[in-house]
């Protein structure tokens, strides 16, 4: 017997985007020349003969196919502009495919955007009755759940406020606490968790286990939160350019989409400096190396070892600086830091307007063979940040070598979370 909550047959999405030669064109412009030239529709096809107007098709989803099971949880993984929400914008009714079909069977509720079904003018007790009525509740329904919806989104002090004016993530709070509660059949779930702080992350989290294990509710969840999609989901599908690379144990499409080939193959020739986020304008970072090479892909053979950064800069005012770093596993979870200024108030420097010379050897701990990250932030620890690296460096570490030449490369998700030790230095 066929227990599928959730059937995608052959969905494509295709869109037609528009490239227009000759600039920018105002408003009082078009309209001077509708007045002028009312057949403007024949212009438009004149301009589309000579070409100065040209349409292109763009595939955003082509060939999806799979099935859901009823009290399941899918997680939905890709790189940004891989068709993740385009899917659920599909799946919701929201934007129709250009081919295939989809059946759903039971309720459906979704959290796609932030203040997604909300009406903007009403208040939050209005609108927790408005989303129940669409999902087909009736009024007592409603009522013998209202409390426990406000309590779980934390906002009873504006439950009468207009939603207009609740912040972002008041919103997702309000909007994550109707959907979850109103015991839907399916819920689609976007990275619009991403807003919520990460109490009310947990919290999320911890609820959509909770419908899915013991209310025997359906979940597709789209994050790049690849820690909360493991946690949560035991399948998994991997979208890349619009269609399914991969389905299947979620742990395995992690690997496969966290692999070294597909880490790397953006960034094999790409340099530290070049993802570089200014916080303001009092700092000039010229070229960063780790362990000597400007690339952000590094190999450590042995451990434990000390890497060193060197960074030259300038700056603009005089002001304190120091250099944090962050070590991360490839699921994004945090495992140690390097925070001289925090151990070590001679670690921050105050600095004048100049070029100089930031050297800072950190001794990294034993760590499982596999990929890390690091990330970098040039900052007066507490006070400002100047300048943030996320992902600084992809580090490859090929495993702690024992004295007999065995490597240490146990199945584990993370080696724990300590303070670095080691030393640094600007002149």
């Amino acid at each position: 017997m066929n227990n599928s909550i959730i059937t995608v047959k052959n969905i494509s999405k295709k869109y037609t985007i528009t490239h227009q030669r000759g600039g920018y064109v105002a408003m009082r412009d078009v309209l001077t020349d509708i007045a002028k030239k009312p057949f403007s529709f024949l212009k438009n096809k004149a301009k589309q003969i000579t070409g100065k107007i040209t349409k292109e098709e763009f595939w955003a989803l082509k060939d999806i196919n799979f099935e859901v099971q009823k009290g399941e949880a899918i997680g939905i993984i890709g790189a940004n502009g891989a068709g993740k929400s385009t899917l659920l914008k599909i799946l919701t009714g929201i934007t129709p495919p250009t081919t295939g079909e989809i059946r759903m069977n039971g309720k459906v509720a979704s959290l796609l955007e932030v203040g997604t079904g909300f009406h903007q003018e009403l208040t939050g007790r209005e609108n927790i009755f408005l989303n129940g009525a669409i999902l087909g509740m009736s009024k007592k329904e409603i009522a013998k759940k209202f409390d426990a919806i406000v309590e779980f989104s934390g906002v009873e002090k504006f439950i009468d406020t207009p939603v207009k004016r609740y912040s972002s993530g008041m919103l997702v709070r309000l909007g994550f606490s109707v959907a979850a509660h109103m015991e839907p059949d399916i819920l689609l779930v976007d990275e619009v968790l991403a807003v919520g702080d990460a109490e009310f992350q947990k919290k999320c989290l911890g609820k959509m286990d909770e419908v899915t294990k013991q209310a025997g509710r359906t979940i597709l969840f789209v994050s790049h939160n690849l820690t909360a999609v493991q946690n949560l989901c035991k399948r998994c599908i991997l979208l890349e350019e619009g269609k399914i690379k991969m389905i299947g144990e979620t742990k395995k499409v992690i690997n496969d989409y966290l692999k070294e080939d597909t880490l790397s193959k953006n960034s094999s020739t790409k340099k530290i400096t070049d993802n570089i986020l200014y916080k303001n304008k009092n700092i000039e970072l010229q070229k960063i190396t780790c362990n000597d090479s400007p690339q952000k892909n590094i190999s450590i053979s042995n451990l434990p070892t000390n890497i060193t950064i060197k960074v030259n800069l300038r700056m603009k005012e005089k002001n304190k600086l120091t250099l944090e770093t962050c070590l991360k596993d490839k699921l994004g979870n945090h495992l140690a830091v390097y925070v001289p200024g925090h151990t070590n108030p001679n670690n921050v420097f105050l600095i004048s307007p100049g070029e100089y010379s930031l050297t800072a050897k950190i001794k990294l701990p034993k760590l499982n063979k596999g990929t890390y990250f690091l990330d970098f932030n040039f900052t007066n620890p507490g006070i400002e940040s100047y300048a943030v690296i996320n992902n600084a460096v992809n580090l490859n570490v090929l495993g702690y070598v024992f004295a007999e030449g065995r490597t240490f490369d146990a199945d584990t998700n993370g080696a724990g979370y300590q303070v670095l030790d080691g030393e640094i230095t600007i002149k």
